[in-house]
């Protein structure tokens, strides 16, 4: 399938690193443009050097710096999609939060993604075309055992790109949610070792536990992640948007996932 992202203009948040980094590769695979955006220069330069079709942007998404750095590489040009993406907050049970760490989980899953949306937004709509997609978790169905501060959050960002897709259905620009089950990245790991820390057992026996609650039976890839991702990115999906899909290789058991 011809996806017409040729010569296209996106933005990729997290692009250094699991599904970032591989719908950026995946993006280029289809010959568009892609501005990167990742914490550490090092890796974004490393990514760049793999084609001339990628821009890179150092920061901390959830700062407002990082996102006037943006905004200014993106300058006059159209942008035809973002992947709004981050890492989550620390894996820790209810009990052991406090009120800084809502406090601080906040900004890392919520405010900057509806800063970015807020800046982002009135570009697409000018052009009347656009395509926002929004990496969260499978957690926004289906809790997962000690990754409370992400389960809440996470549930946050649904509400509004919701609330927001009906407001902006008619205007050309979609907004839709993949909500990432247990695939193999940096961030499962950690929380692997977490629940290693917590039950006091090797962590190939947590790994092993989470990949059956998957029925396929494995984690999944990030490339798995972005084939989907990069259909939502694609003048293709237009007739879907203020969903919330799961790609979880069958671990939500209700109807709904």
């Amino acid at each position: 399938m011809n996806l017409h992202l040729n010569n296209k203009l996106f933005l990729v948040g997290g692009a250094t690193s699991g599904f970032g980094k591989a719908i950026t590769e995946q993006l280029i695979e289809e010959k568009a443009r892609v501005i990167t955006v990742a914490r550490t220069e090092e890796k974004l330069k490393a990514l760049q050097k793999t084609s001339d079709a990628i821009e890179i942007v150092t920061g901390d998404l959830s700062e407002e710096n990082t996102l006037r750095k943006v905004l200014d590489k993106i300058g006059d040009r159209i942008l035809t999609g973002a992947v709004i993406n981050s890492g989550g907050p620390p894996a820790m049970p209810v009990m052991d939060t406090t009120l800084s760490d809502w406090d601080t989980a906040y900004k890392s899953v919520v405010r900057w993604k509806i800063a970015f949306t807020q800046a982002l937004l009135p570009k697409m709509m000018k052009e009347h075309y656009g395509r926002l997609v929004y990496i969260e978790s499978v957690s926004v169905k289906q809790p997962v055992e000690n990754l409370v501060l992400s389960n809440a959050m996470r549930l946050a960002m649904v509400g509004y790109v919701k609330t927001l897709s009906q407001e902006i259905a008619a205007s050309g620009v979609t907004m839709n949610i993949l909500g990432p089950g247990y695939h193999a990245t940096q961030r499962m790991e950690s929380l692997f070792q977490k629940n290693s820390e917590i039950k006091g057992i090797p962590i190939e026996e947590v790994r092993a536990t989470f990949e059956k609650q998957a029925k396929v039976g494995r984690l999944g890839t990030p490339e798995d992640f972005a084939s989907l991702a990069l259909w939502l990115l694609s003048p293709q999906s237009g007739y879907i948007t203020g969903q919330t899909i799961s790609v979880d290789g069958g671990l939500v058991k209700g109807v709904m996932g």
